[in-house]
C-alpha cells in the first residue's frame, strides 16, 4: 500500500504541475476555487478522524480475507494519497509551479526536470513514512496512536480551514481589490 501511495502521489502532482492550469483553464476554474473546495474537503476528513471511536471494529478473519486487492488500491488512492497524503496545498503548488512556464525548449525541459526531481524526492519520502508507520505505531501502543491521532486531525482540520481561507482571502481580493489593501 506505501508503494502504492507514493506511486499515485508522484503521478499526481506531476499531472498536476504539467497539465493542472490547462485543466482549471479548461473548465473556467481559478486555484482559489480550488482551494475553498480542497480545503473543505480536508476538513470534513480532520472532522471525522477527531469524531470516530478510539477502536476500531474488529474484523473476522474470513472477513478480512474477502477485502479484494482492489477494494485496497482503491482506499490507498482515496483518502489516503487524495486528499491527506497530496491535498489542496500541495496541488495548490504544483498548480502554481507549472502555471508559467519557461519560455525556450531547453529552459522548459531543465524546469520540468527541476519538478519531477522535486516531486521524486517528496514521493520517495512518502514511500518510506508509509512504509515504516506499522513500526512507529507498535511503539506508540494503542494510547499513544490515539492520541498521535486526535492531534493530526485537529493540525488536518486547522489545515483545512486555513487553506480554505486563503482561497476565500483570495477571491474576496479579486472580488473588491480596493477593499483588501
Amino acid at each position: 500500500m506505501a508503494k502504492a501511495i507514493a506511486v499515485d502521489s508522484f503521478l499526481l502532482l506531476i499531472a498536476s504541475t504539467l497539465v493542472g492550469a490547462y485543466v482549471l483553464d479548461f473548465f473556467g476554474l481559478s486555484i482559489p476555487a480550488v482551494q475553498v473546495a480542497g480545503g473543505i474537503v480536508v476538513c470534513a476528513i480532520a472532522w471525522s478522524l477527531l469524531n470516530k471511536p478510539d477502536a476500531p471494529p474488529a474484523l473476522s478473519r474470513t472477513s478480512a480475507a474477502a477485502m479484494a486487492a482492489e477494494d485496497l488500491r482503491q482506499r490507498a488512492f482515496y483518502p489516503l494519497t487524495m486528499p491527506l497524503t497530496v491535498g489542496p496545498g500541495a496541488i495548490s503548488v504544483a498548480l502554481t509551479l507549472g502555471a508559467n512556464p519557461e519560455r525556450g525548449v531547453r529552459s522548459l525541459a531543465i524546469t520540468a526536470l527541476g519538478h519531477a526531481l522535486g516531486i521524486l524526492i517528496v514521493a520517495v519520502s512518502v514511500y518510506l513514512c508509509y512504509r515504516y508507520a506499522d513500526r512507529i505505531l507498535r511503539k506508540l501502543g494503542p494510547t499513544g496512536t490515539s492520541v498521535v491521532i486526535r492531534l493530526s486531525a485537529f493540525i488536518l482540520l486547522c489545515i483545512g480551514v486555513q487553506i480554505s481561507w486563503n482561497g476565500t482571502h483570495a477571491l474576496l481580493a479579486s472580488a473588491f481589490p480596493s477593499a483588501t489593501r
